[in-house]
């Protein structure tokens, strides 16, 4: 019989063999049993589920819940094997988990400790690439507004790709056939295996940064999903979106598509497409040359007669100079006396209302009324108008104005 820690024990509740059987456990040592007990059954399992609560915290680990519609078991899985997977899980995402069943002692919960994981249904790159496709396209880096027109018959063309590939090979001859003159710049790099991404995007920063080319082909020959994984990297798809030049995506076959197709300003169903899309044959020009020529001229030869033809329509209307110049001095005079006249009765009008204005302005003035016998008394010396005799006292001076000229007085007795 197992006792719980604290529990008091009485002489007679000890088992018969309690010299040989522990009376208890700690709770260590319970958790341990346990946690030993099942990493020995089940031990390694595949496991599927719906994810959900899942988080990633400052240490890097995902944390989530595997459910199912009657259970559900928590989750880990370090950042170390974290980081190698090739798609971003998330919630409500079914995945299939390789791992072992183990007890976290510390809070006694039992846990799968994963250690490979993939995407239920769908494969992990097919997915990484529909992740990624969704974020740049957010981001609009496949905007159509942003795309880049190709420069017409460019002096330096750049190619991104393998040395060894055909289809470096094959981009050169179509190059060469059509105008040996252009100069080409090859950067080498590695397009698929580890370190493939890096070195991509490398190269394209470097012909970006050179400024000796004006446009730049980026891709390689067929192959398979992870062949041409290189290409659905985010580290490709920014340096084609930061490139300084027009980039056509020439990756794989006509029905590969990749992250650098949709980024690039150009896609080209082959490499050997993208080299024709660069310069077009020298006999297509030079018979455009003489569509243009011909059509140009077809066009100034059309708009003479019309030009002709008008011409001479007004020439017909044309009549004497001289007659329409006699009447133009004529209607000039006219004009010249009705101004004239017009002038002076709005001149009549406006004396006639300046005297209305200044007899009204006279009828207000205090000088009329000084006219009418009225004075005016100031107070000496601060000439302050007196209104009522009260304000006075006997011998105070005042200065009365009248109509005309004024006089000095004294105050000798108010009423």
């Amino acid at each position: 019989m197992l006792y719980s820690v604290g529990m008091v024990r009485r002489e007679d509740d000890l088992p018969l063999f309690a010299n040989q059987i522990p009376a208890y456990l700690t709770v260590s040592e319970l958790t341990q049993s346990i946690k030993n007990s099942l990493e020995r059954e089940p031990g390694e399992v595949w496991v599927v589920g719906e994810m959900s609560n899942f988080r990633i915290p400052p240490s890097g680990h995902l944390y989530f819940t595997l459910k199912d519609d009657k259970s559900q078991i928590g989750a880990v899985m370090f950042r170390r094997q974290g980081n190698g997977l090739a798609f971003a899980p998330e919630d409500g995402m079914e995945v299939l988990c390789f791992g072992r069943v183990s007890l976290y002692a510390a809070r006694g919960d039992v846990q799968l400790y994963v250690e490979i994981m993939e995407p239920r249904g769908k494969g992990a790159l097919y997915l990484a690439f529909e992740q990624l496709k969704r974020r740049l396209a957010a981001e609009g880096l496949f905007a159509a507004e942003r795309k880049r027109p190709l420069p017409m018959l460019p002096c330096s063309i750049g190619i991104v790709t393998s040395l060894h590939g055909a289809a470096l090979r094959d981009m050169l001859r179509i190059l060469d056939d059509r105008f040996a003159e252009r100069r080409v710049i090859v950067r080498p790099v590695k397009v698929q295996g580890d370190g493939a991404a890096s070195e991509i995007a490398e190269g394209i920063a470097d012909l970006s940064r050179s400024g000796l080319v004006e446009v730049m082909i980026v891709g390689r020959g067929g192959g398979s999903l992870e062949d041409l994984w290189a290409f659905n990297e985010e580290i490709v798809a920014r340096a084609i979106y930061a490139a300084s030049v027009p980039v056509i995506s020439a990756v794989g076959h006509e029905i590969d598509f990749t992250i650098a197709d949709f980024v690039a300003d150009h896609r080209a169903p082959t490499p050997t497409a993208a080299a024709e899309m660069v310069v077009a044959r020298r006999e297509e020009l030079e018979d455009q040359i003489h569509a243009l020529a011909n059509r140009f001229l077809r066009c100034v030869q059309g708009r003479l007669a019309v030009e002709r033809d008008a011409l001479a329509r007004l020439a017909k209307r044309l009549s004497d100079p001289t007659r329409r110049l006699r009447e133009n001095q004529q209607r000039v005079d006219d004009l010249s006396l009705s101004l004239s006249r017009r002038f002076q009765d709005h001149l009549a009008r406006f004396r006639r209302r300046l005297a209305h204005g200044s007899e009204r302005l006279n009828g207000l003035s205090p000088l009329a009324v000084l006219e009418r016998g009225y004075s005016i008394a100031h107070t000496v010396p601060d000439g302050a108008i007196v209104k009522d005799s009260a304000a006075l006292t006997v011998g105070d001076r005042l200065r009365v104005t009248f109509a005309r000229g004024k006089a000095l007085c004294r105050v000798e007795e108010k009423e």
